[in-house]
Parts: C-alpha cells; sequence; structure tokens
C-alpha cells in the first residue's frame, strides 16, 4: 500500500499566525488559523479534516458492509461532527457523532443499522481514534 501525506506550513505565533494544509496530491487545500479553530472565523482546522476523513472512511467501509450482504448501496451520505473540548489534558477531540443516510434497496432500518455498526468497528479511521474519542452513529435509510 501507498504512504499517504499532508503538509502544513504556518507562520507567525499562535493567535496572529495563519498557515496553510494541504494533502499530498493536492486534492484538498485550505487555509487555516487559531480564529477558525478556536472561533468562528473563516478557513479549516485539524478537526475539520479529521471528520472529512472520518466521515469518508466510515462511507466506503459502510458500502464494503452492504455489497458484502447483498444490498449494494446506491448512496451513502455521512456528517462527521468532531468535538474539540477543554479537558485536564489540554483542549482533546473527545467525541465524533457520525450521521449516516444511504440508500440499499432491499434492506430494512434494522439490517441496515446493524451493517453500518459493523462498518463503523472496521472502519480504520474509526479504529485509530476510538481509543481516545467517544464514536456515536446515528444511521437511516434514506426516505
Amino acid at each position: 500500500m501507498p504512504i499517504r501525506t499532508a503538509s502544513a506550513r504556518w507562520q507567525g505565533d499562535l493567535t496572529e499566525g495563519s498557515g496553510t494544509v494541504r494533502t499530498g496530491k493536492g486534492g484538498l487545500q485550505g487555509n487555516y488559523s487559531f480564529k477558525s479553530r478556536f472561533e468562528e472565523g473563516e478557513g479549516t482546522n485539524p478537526e475539520e479534516l479529521i471528520g472529512a476523513a472520518h466521515a469518508a472512511c466510515f462511507s466506503m467501509a459502510f458500502s464494503k458492509q452492504l455489497a458484502d450482504a447483498g444490498a449494494t448501496g446506491t448512496s451513502v451520505e455521512t456528517t462527521a461532527k468532531v468535538h474539540f473540548d477543554k479537558t485536564d489534558a489540554g483542549m482533546t477531540v473527545t467525541r465524533i457523532d457520525l450521521e449516516t443516510v444511504g440508500q440499499a434497496p432491499g434492506l430494512d432500518e434494522a439490517q441496515f443499522a446493524k451493517l453500518a455498526e459493523t462498518a463503523k468497528e472496521n472502519c480504520p479511521i474509526s479504529r485509530l481514534l476510538s481509543p481516545g474519542a467517544q464514536i456515536s452513529l446515528t444511521a437511516r435509510l434514506a426516505s
């Protein structure tokens, strides 16, 4: 398997500085700052990027679970809400709430939810993050 890369550059001090972040092949690129991370400023932040990675990984893992069950999903859309909280150890990603909606003809809600839970447990990014952060999942079939 190839090794994936990303890079970041920061200039200035913590509160007034700014930076850029880029994935290795340039698919994602953005600006980040103290305000975009700790307030509501323009730009991205590491927690959003973790959320994007988690949502993408989960959606792919879920698609595989659906196919393995013989119910090819026609679409899977996932949002990851990353909670970044102050703890005794400092600022910490404490929880990620995955919310997924999908179309999978032939499955009922219970089957869909069970396959989604299996995908959550087996998604490589979930496995990476779950020792330190609680991961919840809400899954529903699209109407």
